[in-house]
């Protein structure tokens, strides 16, 4: 069994609006639902566990998932204060059979079902697989003080996405061993990554945005306007 968890817990400090982030409207649908559209169409993904806000699993429950008919949806939990606790809640809901997780990030609702599929295909051969999409600027490294110290490789650098996937036990190994070390990563392939795993990047997209700024919106409507044609 092939087992999806979605995120979609964030606060939305950065979108300066009282309405968070996931349930915001794109194209007459909340981005929650552009994204959970994505896995409902996938050939492979079997089932979706959302994890969100306590506040919102009511407007989930009640209104997003019955309004939109998410067949795949299992579950929807409460998350924790981090978005790593929130996943790792997530996994604890995961049915005994599974044997592989993606994690996808609920505010990134222009994934397609086919990036998603080219990702679980490629992490039966890897175990451990995220997208991503080659740097195009140059990096630089500065002090507290705003001055340069170095600059990095960049033909070596990525900037990484969702979906990430893993098989099930090395990503809960993973888990449970970062909340013993009390280790916070910045994505779960990080966790796997300090355990000695290596974690394949393959070619993401970038029409793949993560809804973060009131930027973000506007990209992410000109990116539905243009797959309209």
């Amino acid at each position: 069994m092939i087992v999806t968890i979605i995120p979609a817990a964030g606060r939305s400090k950065r979108m300066v609006s009282p309405t968070s982030k996931q349930f915001m409207v794109l194209d007459n649908m909340p981005v929650l639902a552009h994204t959970l559209k994505a896995f409902e169409q996938s050939k492979k993904v079997d089932q979706v566990i959302v994890v969100g806000n306590a506040k919102d699993l009511g407007y989930c429950r009640n209104h997003l998932f019955k309004k939109y008919d998410f067949k795949k949806v299992t579950h929807l939990i409460q998350g924790g204060r981090r978005r790593q606790d929130s996943v790792f809640k997530g996994l604890q809901a995961l049915p005994p059979d599974t044997e592989y997780v993606v994690i996808h990030d609920g505010a990134r609702p222009l994934v397609t079902p086919e990036l998603i599929d080219k990702a679980i295909a490629e992490v039966k051969r890897s175990s451990a697989v995220v997208v991503g999409i080659p740097l195009k600027d140059t990096i630089k490294v500065a002090t507290q003080d705003q001055v340069v110290e170095y600059t990095l490789d960049r033909p070596r650098l990525w900037a990484i996405q969702t979906p990430q996937v893993f098989k099930t036990e090395i990503l809960v190994r993973a888990h449970r061993q970062a909340r013993a070390d009390k280790f916070w990563g910045t994505d779960d392939a990080s966790l796997v990554e300090r355990m000695g795993n290596p974690v394949k990047v393959i070619m993401g997209s970038e029409e793949n945005v993560k809804i973060t700024t009131p930027i973000d919106m506007v990209t992410a409507r000109a990116i539905l306007m243009g797959r309209r044609g």
